[in-house]
């Protein structure tokens, strides 16, 4: 076990479920329908599956006539039966070869079902709602996706490669054994691996809660050893080495002491099924060594007799970490499957149309918001949005103004009231086609870990290079470009680290001309960036701007004077509205917040 290693998760239902057949049946009808749609495929490698038994039951069957053949107390040997010996040949071979095409035809199986299982969860997970991204754990949804992938590479192996054969198998062997024997034989067959299934079964059950406990403290191990590492400088400034070595320790002796007990209870189980392996062994061979002595039986019988007990009890040896393992493989895919169950709480109505944009007039009617029902965010809300028209909305830290953006763009459904666009309202119509119809200039621009082109590229990926080049002249992105030594193929780095955010927004820029949506959303476009920035940034804002209908969340006010409407919000309510010029010339809110932004340009001014 790698100290590495996290992966037990003990689950409520495993207590109430002790053998999992419950999970086991849920995961089963889950992956079936993927697995049902190559059904002519899986028919073709049952019947290599089969092949491949029937051949490798038939071996013992050859070896004991070349056995009896060679035998002088059956009869006098005149020649090697080299045809008998030809055909044992050829059964190793077929029994290799069938196994060999099987696993061709199934992966086929198995990769194709196991793609289109990830693809659903990824697309699903594309459309569950902004919430539920906001809170979830990254890390943990994409190591739960790719769990859940190789779970269920891991269980079709195990089933098709380990399980079933081997079921088929001591089917075979104990019906080739009741035939041709006594009953006996078949029935210590059974009665053996009975025995060990169930032994196998209830003792890693009960050895898998040392497992959990030593994966448990070797996560606890290793999160306290990187905490400590990270928080370098906090311990030497308070010279706690000695006490952070100390709490090491205590956990490392607390990993060690379950490590010991997983170890010791693999002792117990390996041991156990040892046991039940030679017991069966030994009576089988016991039998067949009485049946000899009394010549009921040849010495060729007893040689088939003793491959068959080979043959099957070699296989039921990795039960235990088949066993273990197919458990691990059914949680992870159930794991995955759960992102399936979580439902979109914004979803479209049944045979929704699409938004048809014939002027772009925006309306808030009466939008009434909470993201928590004890905590309202907009109340009751209303303004209009004319075609072509440039409406800001400012107003302080948590008014509510990006939370218009974020319902105008359907992350979220209202409460109360409407939000329309030409006279229809959103929710009624389907997101795809709302959202193709707005381009958004976000405050914190992220890019992909590719090239510039493509990044600009992303705003219409089915565009023309042409239109990619026209779009980033726009932008005016050209000039920067053209500066650099790779040109529009540098890459940006992870999160467009490597570009300055001045030339995020830029790339920003461009992705939304390249989209050419009717409505455009800027949602504090400029905030995080410097002064000598945002005006270079605002040209490009304001030519893109040019002949569409524009929703500003602003932070800073000199770029929105221009504005044919302003939306001074607070706690959720409109407080005042008018042009630059009408709300100085009302001395309120908007203008204490124009003072205090001018007096604070002048401070940085002579700093």
């Amino acid at each position: 076990m790698s100290r590495g290693s996290r992966r037990h998760q003990h689950s409520p239902s495993a207590s109430r479920d002790p053998a999992g057949l419950n999970e086991a049946w849920d995961v089963l009808n889950t992956i079936w329908p993927y697995l049902w749609a190559f059904r002519a495929r899986m028919g073709i490698a049952f019947v290599l599956l089969v092949l491949a038994k029937v051949a490798t039951v038939t071996m013992p069957w050859a070896l004991k006539h070349i056995v009896d053949s060679l035998d002088r107390t059956q009869h006098q040997i005149i020649a090697v039966p080299l045809l008998m010996l030809a055909f044992y040949g050829l059964l190793r071979f077929g029994s290799v070869f069938f196994s060999e095409a099987r696993d061709a035809v199934f992966s086929r199986i198995t990769e194709r079902a196991m793609r289109r299982m990830v693809l659903r969860v990824f697309r699903h997970l594309h459309a569950l709602e902004l919430e539920f991204h906001l809170s979830r754990q990254t890390g943990g949804i994409s190591r739960d996706i790719d769990r859940g992938g190789n779970g269920f590479g891991f269980l079709m192996r195990m089933l098709v490669f380990n399980i079933v054969p081997t079921l088929i198998e001591i089917t075979m062997v104990a019906g080739i054994l009741l035939i041709n024997f006594s009953a006996w034989y078949a029935l210590i067959i059974l009665v053996s691996v009975g025995i060990y299934i169930y032994f196998t079964i209830t003792t890693t059950e009960w050895r898998n809660r040392f497992v959990r406990e030593m994966n448990q403290l070797d996560s606890e191990t290793n999160t306290r050893a990187i905490d400590s590492l990270l928080n370098y400088e906090t311990v030497k400034y308070f010279n706690n080495e000695h006490y952070e070595a100390e709490r090491y320790d205590g956990n490392l002796a607390r990993w060690e002491s379950a490590r010991l007990k997983t170890r010791m209870t693999l002792m117990l189980l390996n041991s156990g099924q040892a046991l039940i392996i030679a017991t069966g062994m030994a009576l089988m061979l016991w039998l067949a060594a009485q049946d000899v002595v009394n010549n009921e039986m040849t010495l060729g019988s007893l040689v088939m007799i003793n491959a068959y007990i080979l043959q099957l009890f070699m296989p039921l040896n990795f039960l235990g970490m088949v066993y273990r393992e197919i458990r691990r493989a059914l949680t992870d895919i159930e794991n995955m499957f759960g992102l399936l169950k979580k439902a979109p709480s914004v979803s479209d109505e049944p045979n929704a149309p699409t938004l048809r944009v014939t002027e772009g007039a925006i309306e808030f009617r009466n939008v009434n918001f909470a993201y928590h029902a004890e905590r309202p965010i907009l109340k009751n809300l209303s303004f209009k949005v004319n075609p072509g028209e440039k409406v800001a909305v400012v107003g302080p830290s948590g008014a509510g103004k990006s939370t218009l953006a974020r319902l105008l763009f359907r992350f979220y459904d209202l409460q109360n009231g409407e939000i329309l666009i030409d006279n229809q309202p959103i929710n009624r119509v389907s997101q795809l086609s709302l959202r193709q119809a707005i381009g958004v200039v976000p405050q914190d621009t992220v890019l992909f870990n590719d090239t510039i082109f493509s990044n600009v590229a992303y705003g219409r990926p089915e565009a023309a290079p042409e239109e990619v080049n026209t779009a980033i002249r726009m932008a005016n992105l050209d000039r920067f470009i053209e500066a650099l030594p790779e040109g529009p193929d540098t890459r940006v780095g992870e999160r467009g680290l490597k570009v300055s955010g001045g030339e995020k927004q830029r790339i920003a820029i461009a992705r939304v001309i390249l989209k050419k949506p009717p409505i455009l959303l800027f949602d504090e476009a400029t905030s995080a960036l410097d002064s000598a920035t945002e005006k270079a940034i605002l040209s490009s804002l304001n030519s893109l701007a040019k002949n569409h209908t524009s929703l500003v969340i602003a932070h800073r006010l000199s770029t929105i004077i221009d504005a044919d409407q302003i939306l001074v919000m607070d706690s959720g309510e409109i407080i005042e509205r008018g042009t630059h010029q009408q709300l100085l010339t009302m001395n309120g809110r908007y203008a204490e917040m124009w003072r205090l932004q001018q007096d604070n340009a002048e401070e940085s001014a002579h700093s």
